[in-house]
């Protein structure tokens, strides 16, 4: 062979090798880059298999505790600490009362139930505990903690009456199935808070035990569990809610994983000074099934022709429901004002039971999304305060359909005086949203805001005009200095 043949050998065998390679990397799959917000996520532990520690049956709820007990008696002496044990949180200064109150679902007034107080069997089955049916449960009892509401994983458990659990569960199956929770853990009280599917949260509903990433990017997406960004330490679950929390202690961010700038964009970045991610990211909420917006008690105990329990039930009054809603945008700096029992309020107005903190002087508050749920509700037309009906049991208004008797059998719980007057007023509740976010082809544009008729009521938060026409806080010299614990 000549060096002529030579070189063209070493020519065609280099073309293919090469022909070979740029094949083989058209033909690999594309590798997604990682996102450093995923890398910031810790990993989850391991769980131990429980399955072989248990081998008979149990009678109860409080027996598949006790033996929890024989290896997790710290895990309980913890939880017992927490607010889903308690229904209260630590003391705190409530903005316009004097003291500090240990506030929380135990003893707070809503739009939606009402309250807990008189009516614990049918709310409580919500609880992370067994037995509570009245005022004289006992929460020192380590026996009454319901470790399988959150760590079930046999897919079967559920709670019925006075949090107990519901008739036929396999008690056995469920002790030997626990694990990391779940959606499902957390959904089964969550999803379905105020008596039913999408009643009290806009952003959160059955739809997010399994959801498709046009519903929630990071649920349907990404497969996140709750417990994934609500994270715990000695079983405190993190995370705030407005509807039983004034403070924003122990709560949880987008930043926990995302970049404080976190867009390519500087102007976008611009916007997160003073807009939440939410508030673009989730563009409407209710995305597949509708939540309640409104519930008028006054309108309970007629016989009406209505088979729509989305409309009216007899026990409850009329509703409205809506899908796919446009959010209301206030300030909020992650505190909350609230509406306390025997507070004074004006019939003619509408009390706010628990109004964001925060305005475009505040410096750490920002506009965020709400669902706001309204509603009519119970008071005392003598004495000016919201009251508490019983509803659940012998007497209650569910029973009888009588307001008078069952605001007089609730007055020596509650300790709200009846005058034996009432009549309706009118309140409302703001829920900020932090799920249901959406694909980011589907996150607000500029124009959403900022064109004619856009979104958001440039006057009611403050500018006067559209900043992009006349400047933000920071041009106009608006902001203050004032930490937002003292405002």
């Amino acid at each position: 062979m000549n060096i002529k043949h030579y070189l063209l050998l070493i020519f065609t065998v280099f073309g293919v090798l090469f022909g070979t390679t740029v094949l083989v990397r058209l033909q690999s799959p594309v590798v997604e880059k990682k996102s450093p917000a995923l890398s910031r996520m810790p990993k989850p532990k391991a769980h131990v298999d429980h399955s072989k520690f248990f081998t008979e049956s149990f009678k109860d709820g409080p027996s598949v505790t006790k033996s929890c007990l024989k290896c997790h008696e710290k895990e309980a002496k913890d939880f017992m600490k927490t607010q889903h044990w308690r229904w209260e949180g630590d003391p705190v200064h409530v903005p316009g009362h004097k003291g500090t109150f240990e506030i929380g679902k135990k003893n707070l007034i809503n739009n939606f139930c009402i309250s807990v107080q008189t009516n614990w069997p049918k709310c409580t089955s919500c609880h992370a505990g067994y037995g509570w049916k009245d005022q004289s449960f006992d929460f020192k009892d380590p026996t009454h903690i319901d470790c399988l509401v959150c760590h079930d994983q046999s897919g079967q458990y559920i709670k019925g009456f006075a949090g107990d659990p519901a008739k036929g569960v396999d008690l056995l199956a469920s002790a030997k199935s626990v694990g990391r929770p779940s959606r499902t853990n957390c959904g089964i009280c969550h999803f379905n808070g105020g008596g039913g599917d999408a009643v009290k949260h806009g952003d959160l509903d059955q739809t997010m035990y399994f959801p498709t990433k046009d519903i929630d990017v990071h649920m349907g997406g990404r497969d996140f569990q709750c417990v994934d960004c609500h994270r715990t330490e000695k079983h405190e679950i993190h995370g705030r809610s407005p509807s039983v929390s004034v403070n924003d202690q122990e709560g949880i961010s987008c930043t926990d994983c995302h970049d404080q700038a976190p867009h390519t964009n500087e102007r976008l970045n611009a916007h997160v000074e003073t807009i939440a991610c939410q508030t673009c990211h989730i563009p409407e909420f209710a995305v597949r099934e509708p939540t309640k917006m409104y519930w008028d008690w006054s309108q309970a105990g007629q016989d009406l022709p209505i088979k729509d329990k989305h409309v009216y039930m007899k026990i409850k009054g009329r509703f409205k429901y809506a899908r796919k809603v446009v959010p209301e945008y206030r300030w909020y700096n992650g505190t909350a004002n609230r509406y306390l029992k025997g507070d004074k309020i004006d019939p003619k107005a509408v009390t706010e039971l628990n109004p964001p903190r925060g305005d475009i002087h505040d410096p750490t508050a920002k506009i965020w999304p709400f669902k706001v749920h309204r509603g009519k509700q119970v008071y005392d037309s003598k004495n000016n305060i919201l009251l508490i009906p019983k509803t659940v049991g012998k007497g209650g208004y569910w029973t009888e359909f009588n307001w008078d008797k069952a605001l007089r059998l609730a007055e020596p719980t509650t300790g709200l005086p009846y005058s034996g007057s009432y009549g309706w007023a009118k309140t409302a509740m703001y829920w900020p949203l932090s799920h249901m976010v959406a694909p980011k082809a589907r996150a607000l544009q500029c124009a959403d805001c900022h064109a004619e008729g856009g979104r958001m009521n440039w006057k009611a938060l403050g500018y006067g005009d559209d900043p992009s026409r006349r400047g933000g806080r920071k041009q106009n010299g608006l902001l203050q200095s004032t930490p937002k614990e003292e405002r």
